[in-house]
């Protein structure tokens, strides 16, 4: 990958990836194209109410280059982690900007777009007031006083989200505290159903992989579940998937905290 000049006030940004996504829109950018979560799911929920009308150019594991180049997008933004192999093919299109990770570190990526869009300052606005609601919050629930684990059923397994992703940093954020234990390298721990007892946060939030409980896990933890201390405490939380794993950036963690207040207040 090497260097792009990128316009002074791109007009077409096609964005490949959540975490921009979210940057533009809480900038008041909206984008021609984005990619979908899966053929067919359009926009995060989240964010369907801002995005009416946009086209879509393929997955954001799979970006159709043909709908990309059709568009003339004067501005590409993605992520390396996911499209670092389609880097050329892009720019040959339109001066593409790649942030290194998707997810983990997501300030740096939704400063990475405010500066591909000239709004620095906007974004650093954003992400301090952000930051303040989050202590705020935090603060009013009692966070710093807990351990929180952050849990989505998948197919196979379960995951825990740990301090340096999306959900995880934004629960530290707020003060809670994750459990002691190894994160792998996307600060994830990768269980199998019979480690349910792992999932052992004083306050426990947790989703299921696409928005469904079918073909989850879930169910074989279930009968297990009331033996969880969090889930005996009446501490242990459903929440949207959608909102919660793709919801990257300023608008998504607003979304987050106005769950965590709702949900705690019960």
């Amino acid at each position: 990958m090497g260097e792009t000049t990128v316009p002074a006030q791109p007009q077409r940004i096609i964005v490949l990836d959540s975490p921009h996504l979210d940057a533009l829109v809480s900038l008041g950018v909206t984008p021609i194209a984005i990619t979908e979560r899966a053929m067919g799911y359009g926009p995060p929920k989240y964010l369907a109410d801002k995005l009416g009308g946009v086209a879509t150019v393929g997955t954001i594991q799979e970006p159709d280059l043909d709908a990309i180049a059709n568009l003339e997008p004067d501005l590409i933004i993605g992520a390396k982690i996911r499209h670092e192999p389609l880097y050329t093919q892009l720019d040959s299109i339109a001066p593409t900007v790649f942030s290194e990770t998707s997810g983990t570190n997501w300030h740096d990526q939704a400063r990475l777009t405010a500066d591909a869009v000239g709004k620095t300052d906007e974004m650093e606005q954003l992400l301090t007031q952000l930051d303040t609601r989050a202590k705020a919050v935090g603060r009013q629930i009692g966070a710093p006083d807990k351990t929180v684990s952050m849990v989505r059923f998948t197919e196979d397994r379960f995951r825990l989200y740990g301090p340096e992703t999306f959900s995880g940093s934004l629960l530290a954020q707020l003060g809670f505290t994750h459990p002691a234990r190894e994160w792998n390298q996307y600060s994830m721990a990768e269980l199998d159903p019979e480690q349910y007892e792992q999932i052992n946060g004083d306050i426990v939030f947790h989703a299921d992989y696409n928005g469904s409980t079918a073909g989850t896990t879930k169910s074989r933890v279930s009968a297990l579940w009331g033996s969880l201390p969090a889930v005996a405490a009446g501490q242990a939380y459903e929440v949207a998937d959608d909102t919660w794993m793709l919801g990257i950036g300023v608008l998504g963690a607003n979304e987050i905290i106005d769950d965590i207040e709702r949900l705690t207040a019960k």
